[in-house]
């Protein structure tokens, strides 16, 4: 059974910063594409950052200069570095493990930026 857990999720300034991690079990952790994602309201999940088994790296635009991401194969576990946030970064972020067309969503961790 697939099981993705996000942790670090809270509520910070504008300028500041946060952790998340997702935790992953069940899975091939090596072979799957890990991703963020972050949803406000009602409107679609959009990409955070999205990190390939062969090492390449994708960021949205709206985070590029202020995220990081990483993954450890042997821990099973991706974390997204949130630097210099914006209150516009505010919402509910996702974790995915992906392989060919099977996609495992984690609960989600909600992130709120004051200005």
């Amino acid at each position: 059974q697939v099981q993705l857990v996000e942790s670090g999720g809270g509520s910070v300034q504008a300028g500041g910063s946060l952790s998340l991690s997702c935790t992953a079990s069940g899975v091939e952790f090596n072979g799957f594409i890990m991703a963020w994602y972050r949803q406000v309201g009602g409107n679609e999940r959009e990409l955070v950052a999205r990190h390939a088994p062969n090492g390449n790296i994708e960021y949205g635009d709206s985070v590029i200069g202020r995220f990081t991401i990483s993954r450890n194969n042997a821990k099973a576990t991706f974390t997204l570095q949130m630097n210099h946030l914006k209150p516009e970064d505010t919402g509910v972020y996702y974790c995915l493990a992906q392989v060919w067309t099977a996609q495992f969503w984690g609960q989600g961790t909600q992130v709120t930026v004051s200005s």
